[in-house]
């Protein structure tokens, strides 16, 4: 019997188990309600991350993901300041 190791349990994976994962992580529940212990969540975060790695999802579409836009103060242009008394 061959042993399932964490890695080999990403690379098979389907897209569906994926989703469900990520919801779970999202919502902090499993889809039947119930809610997820901090080792789940920790176990279920890390093999979402993984498979996001592992199966090139793009990376607007991971977990986590901050677009990075610039910095408001070096926008072009001078903001205009109102003095209220």
């Amino acid at each position: 019997m061959s042993e399932m190791t964490f890695e080999k349990m990403i690379r098979q994976m389907t897209p569906a188990i994926y989703a469900s994962l990520k919801q779970a992580v999202e919502l902090r529940k499993w889809p039947d309600g119930r809610r997820l212990s901090e080792a789940q969540l920790e176990l279920c975060l890390e093999a979402v991350l993984k498979y996001e790695v592992e199966h090139e999802v793009p990376e607007a579409s991971r977990v986590g993901y901050l677009e990075r836009a610039g910095c408001a103060s070096q926008q072009d242009g001078e903001d205009e300041i109102k003095w209220v008394n």
